[in-house]
């Protein structure tokens, strides 16, 4: 009797014992030519065991890969694809590399900055005038939600001016939105859509 103690070590279970003799079968032949054969054979049935690899992709190269790991990289046939090495089981990938977004202040966001750029690429006029007034004010209503502490023209004036990098200020003559008034509307959106409590308008109390 077989005891799995006395067996090989399977570095992929999932194809099972008779794989694992297969491939250490095709080691010990020393005819190239029938190696190789018998490799591509074996390739063939490990795929007919796995269909879930089909979708992955290169699925046969994923499958000369398992084999070659199987019979821990020993195996000395010709490979369509690179062969592997152990270092790649061992290897750690490599570090991805986030996009660097140093935001200035976290609760105005990223995308502000960005149309604070654009605004600074503007011709003066009305229009860049317009959209400076747009943006203080939506800078004003975005502290206020992140702080809900009141916020000062002044100090939404001094914020715009360091993310503008001073290419931007606010004149005399804007005014923008009084802080009570957009607390008391950010309020508003806050309980609007939520279900009321209580008696359903089409309840009907039962008679006695």
């Amino acid at each position: 009797m077989e005891y799995n103690t006395s067996r090989s070590k399977m570095n992929i279970s999932e194809y099972g014992r008779n794989i694992q003799k297969m491939i250490e079968y095709i080691m010990s032949i020393d005819d190239r030519d029938k190696r190789n054969k018998l490799a591509r054979a074996t390739i063939n049935v490990m795929g007919q065991l796995n269909p879930h690899l089909r979708d992955v992709n290169d699925f046969k190269h994923k499958l000369w890969d398992h084999l070659f790991i199987m019979s821990d990289f020993k195996l000395d046939v010709d490979s369509p694809y690179p062969i592997p090495s152990p270092e790649t089981l061992t290897r750690k990938p490599e570090m991805l590399e986030y996009a660097s977004n140093n935001i200035t202040f976290r609760h105005y966001g990223r995308h502000i900055e960005r149309i604070i750029e654009k605004a600074c690429e503007m011709e003066e006029g009305p229009e860049k005038q317009a959209l400076i007034k747009l943006i203080a004010n939506h800078l004003k209503k975005s502290f206020l939600t992140w702080s809900r502490d009141s916020v000062s023209d002044e100090e939404i004036a001094s914020h715009l001016e360091v993310l503008s990098k001073g290419k931007l200020k606010l004149t005399d003559n804007i005014r923008l939105s009084n802080t009570t008034d957009i607390l008391s509307k950010q309020k508003r959106k806050k309980f609007q859509g939520k279900p009321s409590i209580g008696k359903s308008h089409n309840y009907k109390g039962k008679k006695n």
